[in-house]
């Protein structure tokens, strides 16, 4: 959570910005203005120079029958709660994974009480060494938790974590093995997440697309430089001596996958990507969307809160590059999403205002951000997403929803700071 130092520090900036807006509140609001078009400059174009980076270099895939012999036990940790419905097609797509049967450690981890997940379950056909295990009542009933439970008892030399609705590349753990073995520094690899919009909504398409440029430019691009990754809830791929070692998830972070990757950083392990993607299925209705995302922004919260508990720290450990590039990746998202929609309204307030010059400061700051928003989702190509370009006109028209979000994810850290939001797949 927030630290004592920390609530001083947000105390008293918002008293000086309070007492400055009353004092002199035109000034005030022309240089607030200034401030917010150069800061959102340099996170659109970060994040454009980064798309057009571009992914890293496609990795060849070597047929299993060839490295038979050669191949470790692979463990992978499937955290789910009451989730029978998606059981059969979960069952379908780890059963078809190109990888020999026998080597797959399978641990399918439920709550205590979800008796229809638990007989959902054992109605499929598993791969060999796949365990069902029950975790024993506790808290916080949270995925790490879960994910925690099983790699306690992995037999895998690497490890990977799949969601119940995933679709993973049947040659994703073969690129995996293979990526290991010839870069030994290597600590975690993590697959890009596709989205596959099922009805086709505008919702779901928005989804989509926001993963086409986060996992198939964004992530290549800071991989490739060697920058922190904040990595994605599931397909990342660890080396187990490597994930024991940094004791695994933290069990009270609710976005422990970002959390993770930005102590990897700060250790100084390599973390990159593969080519072979997961699949998964967008949220349709915009409730299930909300929940979603509200976790997602509530623990990008306390990831950023934990770093910035001593930043100076941090700096040394990243190096100062590196740390610039988490505030302009990860405090960029947390940014945007707490300003979005308040920042829309003040700006058309101020173009309909009479003062010219606060009129023609938001028309520019509207135009560089939804500019260099679209300048990126048309970085997108098709072999990548299924691109139309009516979706990139309108991801402005996207973004604040994620105030929205973000307004549910400050309530929901000041009063259930470890609630996991269920997200239906159903």
């Amino acid at each position: 959570g927030v630290t004592a130092g920390q609530a001083r520090f947000a105390a008293r900036l918002a008293a000086t910005f309070g007492i400055v807006i009353l004092l002199v509140p035109f000034s005030a609001l022309f240089w607030i203005g200034c401030l917010g078009l150069g800061i959102f400059t340099l996170i659109i174009s970060y994040r454009l120079c980064l798309a057009i980076w571009g992914p890293s270099p496609a990795y060849l895939l070597t047929q299993p029958v060839s490295l038979e012999l050669l191949l470790p036990v692979y463990t992978i940790l499937i955290a789910l709660k009451d989730e029978a419905g998606i059981v059969p097609q979960l069952a379908r797509h780890i059963s078809a994974l190109d990888y020999p049967p026998h080597l797959l450690d399978v641990k399918l981890l439920i709550e205590t009480g979800d008796d229809d997940t638990r007989c959902a379950i054992r109605a499929q056909t598993w791969p060999t060494g796949t365990e069902l295990l029950v975790l024993p009542p506790g808290l916080p009933r949270t995925k790490p938790r879960a994910l925690n439970y099983g790699l306690a008892r992995a037999r895998g030399i690497f490890v990977t974590v799949y969601d119940a609705e995933d679709r993973p590349h049947p040659g994703q753990l073969i690129a995996a093995v293979q990526r290991f073995a010839w870069d030994p520094e290597l600590t975690c690899l993590q697959a890009p997440l596709a989205g596959a919009p099922e009805n086709g909504s505008w919702l779901s398409r928005q989804w989509a697309l926001e993963y086409a440029i986060q996992f198939g430019r964004i992530m290549p691009a800071l991989s490739r430089l060697g920058l922190p990754l904040a990595l994605g809830g599931t397909s990342n791929h660890f080396r187990r001596c490597a994930l024991v070692e940094h004791g695994g998830w933290d069990a009270w972070n609710v976005t422990e996958d970002a959390d993770l990757g930005l102590r990897f950083a700060r250790e100084g392990r390599k973390v990159s990507m593969i080519t072979p993607p997961t699949v998964e299925a967008p949220p349709e209705k915009l409730g299930v969307w909300l929940g979603q995302r509200s976790r997602w922004l509530k623990g990008f919260l306390q990831t950023w809160l934990v770093l910035m508990r001593h930043p100076g720290r941090v700096i040394r450990q990243m190096g100062f590059i590196r740390f610039m590039s988490v505030q302009l990746t990860l405090g960029a998202s947390i940014l945007s999403a707490l300003t979005h929609l308040p920042w829309l309204v003040w700006c058309l307030v101020c173009i309909a205002s009479p003062d010219l010059s606060l009129g023609i400061l938001s028309w520019s700051v509207l135009t560089a951000t939804y500019g260099g928003g679209i300048a990126t989702a048309l970085t997108v190509s098709r072999k990548t997403f299924d691109l139309h370009l009516s979706d990139a006109l309108t991801l402005p028209l996207y973004w604040p929803l994620q105030s929205l979000a973000m307004m549910r994810a400050l309530y929901s850290l000041a009063t259930r700071p470890h609630y996991w939001v269920k997200t239906s797949h159903i």
